[in-house]
């Protein structure tokens, strides 16, 4: 007869606490040097060459490229620890590039070359761990104590919160007091000490091995998907696939309007559209080489991608809050010992609050009422709490271009409704993407998670470059609105429709479960 885990019996890895340790210390590095970026790159001398309207949009610029760089390179370091050295040395050696990109910030503040440099290395760096500190502690846990997973990560994005909270309140002021060299400086001793931490659990973390060369990976079924010809049938899918390949090459052409940057995305979701939905098209078609799991597997990968496109909108309004409501704050009155900058504290305090409020009354109160807050569920209504928020922070823009003074306090209520928001996609997606890869393409899949910021980026720098166009900008003002709130109340409508679009796939959607046997 066999026995099953006993579930109350169950103890945490011993390990656990030397990856939150070091999740904690890597946050505050993180969030201490980008909540502080527009601030010091509108006020240095790095873009003193721009008068001040155009220095603010392009900071804004700079910090949103910046962001798209550090959700892009999660693919580089998914792909490296899947395929070739593991999460725990990937991690570890990514975590040195981190470090050697503060010492460039800190060192470089008065150098363009330098700085920027610091930034790539920094982008490098983050990306290259972002998908894989999650999914190793997910490795800690098998099916005897999968339960506390779920606790573990929602406690994971608790302490990314805690470095968060004290970063947004501190390296403000050390910009403002002490100067940049110690403003990022700190932020790069704290990474060195993340590093440490995470090292000095070595001997305890469970290593998944490597999957041995599959024949039946994700990529050899999406190609036999592609390529195979059924009788008397053409080949739409890989119609589709070359045609998004094309497509593809094309939008590079954009570059020297748009920037390479904008262009290189267009391009990647292009790719992935194109290739993703051809081998969808004709999947069934690898069954003929490849076994049942092995092409569910592909087909469960596809439709978690789906719900990760549809995020994307969420993570465009999330990340601006770093840049286009430190702006806004910065019109508004505040006590003179006090920056725009340290509004982004409340962020992360109110998450400190909403997880395990969440977690012991809110979810079980609906439970109770008969409604289950599954994950999907929980992402859909956070997608709406976002739009909610950008519906805020737009009506204060009207009093402030009506010439009403208008207190930072106001921000508190769409900061709420943001973090609220957040909790409910971002915490929830973390466990989601996880529960949802197959065992081979855990890395990979947190990869494609993280890439919905690189996304949702995008579509706030394609805004950005559109209300550069005189066209544009004449339409705008016909409605009246300043640019600033034109934006923000259509960044609202957009987060408004993707919860609907949401919602709608969600309930077609099939939940599995992929944590490792015991």
């Amino acid at each position: 007869m066999t026995t099953t885990p006993n579930a109350a019996a169950a103890r945490l890895p011993r390990q656990i606490p030397f990856i939150i340790g070091n999740e904690a210390c890597e946050r505050f590095s993180f969030y201490g040097m980008r909540n502080i970026l527009v601030q010091f790159l509108i006020t240095s001398l790095l873009l003193q060459e721009i008068t001040a309207p155009g220095r603010e949009a392009e900071a804004k610029h700079i910090m949103h490229s910046f962001m798209i760089g550090v959700y892009f390179f999660p693919l580089l370091g998914g792909w490296l620890a899947d395929r070739f050295f593991g999460k725990y040395h990937t991690i570890l050696w990514f975590s040195l590039v981190y470090c050697a990109g503060h010492a460039c910030l800190a060192l470089f503040e008065g150098s363009r070359g330098g700085f920027f440099l610091g930034l790539g290395l920094i982008a490098l760096g983050a990306g290259g761990i972002k998908p894989l500190v999650a999914s190793f502690m997910g490795d800690q846990f098998d099916q005897g104590n999968k339960h506390l997973a779920r606790v573990v990560f929602d406690a994971f994005y608790w302490i990314i919160n805690f470095g968060s909270l004290f970063a947004s309140l501190l390296i403000p002021l050390a910009l403002k007091n002490l100067g940049p060299q110690w403003a990022f400086g700190i932020p790069g001793i704290l990474m060195f000490v993340a590093t440490l931490v995470f090292w000095l659990g070595r001997h305890r973390y469970v290593r998944v091995p490597l999957p041995p060369k599959d024949p039946h990976s994700f990529a050899n079924v999406a190609r036999t998907a592609l390529l195979a010809q059924a009788p008397g049938q053409g080949r739409p899918g890989l119609v589709l696939a070359v045609l998004g390949v094309l497509a593809a090459l094309a939008s590079l052409l954009l570059s020297a309007t748009l920037g390479i940057v904008i262009a290189l995305c267009l391009a990647l979701v292009i790719l992935l559209a194109g290739v993703g939905g051809g081998t969808w098209w004709q999947l069934e078609r690898a069954r003929a080489l490849h076994p049942d799991a092995a092409v569910d597997g592909v087909r469960t990968v596809l439709r978690v991608l789906v719900i990760f496109a549809l995020t994307t909108p969420f993570f465009s309004l999330f990340d601006q809050k770093a840049s286009t409501w430190v702006l806004q704050g910065q019109q508004m009155t505040m006590p003179s010992w006090f920056t725009a900058s340290q509004m982004q504290a409340l962020n992360p305090a109110l998450v400190m609050i909403l997880i395990p409020f969440n977690n012991l009354v809110l979810y079980p109160l609906l439970r109770r009422l008969g409604w289950e807050p599954t994950a999907l569920r929980r992402m859909t209504a956070g997608i709406a709490f976002s739009g909610l928020a950008w519906v805020v922070v737009g009506s204060l823009q009207l009093a402030i271009d009506g010439g009403d003074p208008v207190s930072i306090a106001w921000q508190i209520l769409p900061y709420a409704l943001l973090t609220f928001g957040e909790v409910l996609v971002s915490a929830t997606g973390l466990e989601f993407a996880y529960s949802q890869a197959p065992a081979q393409m855990k890395g990979v899949v947190m990869s494609f998670w993280n890439l919905t910021t690189t996304v949702g980026n995008l579509w706030v720098l394609l805004s950005n470059a559109a209300v550069r166009n005189d066209v544009v900008t004449g339409r705008i003002a016909d409605t009246g609105l300043s640019e600033a709130a034109f934006l923000m109340f259509f960044f609202a409508g957009f987060a408004f429709l993707a919860a609907l679009a949401f919602g709608l796939y969600a309930r077609t959607y099939r939940m599995v479960d992929n944590y490792r046997t015991a």
